[in-house]
């Protein structure tokens, strides 16, 4: 097969420190129209100046741990933190908006009522740009991941903010546990990958 026919395959990458900003500004853009998202943050201006304190504060330990990936030259980040390390939890209570503080809580006590006990990679936050949805940069990251969860035989657990992403988790092992929903909230869903 010669060079112009070779398919070129999606280049995967940990975000550099100097790159954090740009890391967070791609998944402003993934999560502008997610359910779950909008929900928390319906107002445009609040979700634009709200969102970005938000990512720090959910999976910034990423970027401190060197588990932040991104593929390509930015087409999509995910934000995985290691088995025993966890969302800053006061930062990110300070990041919600006023008026659902008590939803809020029973969509946060329901997703702590499925993070798995034993040790597990945790993925807060996964988003591709729109401009580069549909052409595999999701299942690239994915991919990257589940290698080393294989490797390390340990489990991987995430919430999806987004039913219509369900099936893309389903393809690389993520199995849905339940459902987490309060009071007007959108649903979400706990899925779990077993260690294999």
């Amino acid at each position: 097969m010669s060079a112009a026919n070779a398919v070129s395959r999606p280049v995967i990458a940990t975000v550099g420190s100097a790159d954090i900003e740009r890391a967070i500004s791609v998944l402003v853009l993934a999560f502008s129209a997610d359910p779950v998202t909008r929900w928390t943050y319906p107002d445009p201006d609040q979700y634009l100046t709200s969102f970005r304190a938000l990512v720090r504060a959910f999976g910034g330990r990423a970027f401190e741990q060197d588990t932040a990936r991104r593929v390509d030259d930015y087409a999509g980040v995910a934000l995985w933190l290691p088995p025993g390390i966890e969302p800053d939890e006061a930062a990110l209570a300070a990041t919600m908006p006023a008026g659902r503080e008590s939803e809020m809580a029973a969509v946060f006590e329901g997703m702590a009522a499925y993070h798995p006990s034993e040790a597990h990679w945790y993925l807060p936050l996964i988003g591709v740009d729109p401009l580069y949805r549909g052409k595999g940069c999701g299942g690239a990251l994915l991919e990257d991941a589940v290698r080393l969860f294989d490797r390390d035989h340990v489990a991987a657990y995430l919430e999806s903010t987004n039913p219509a992403n369900i099936p893309l988790y389903q393809r690389y092992g993520f199995e849905v546990l339940g459902t987490v929903q309060a009071g007007t909230s959108p649903p979400l869903f706990p899925m779990l990958r077993q260690a294999r």
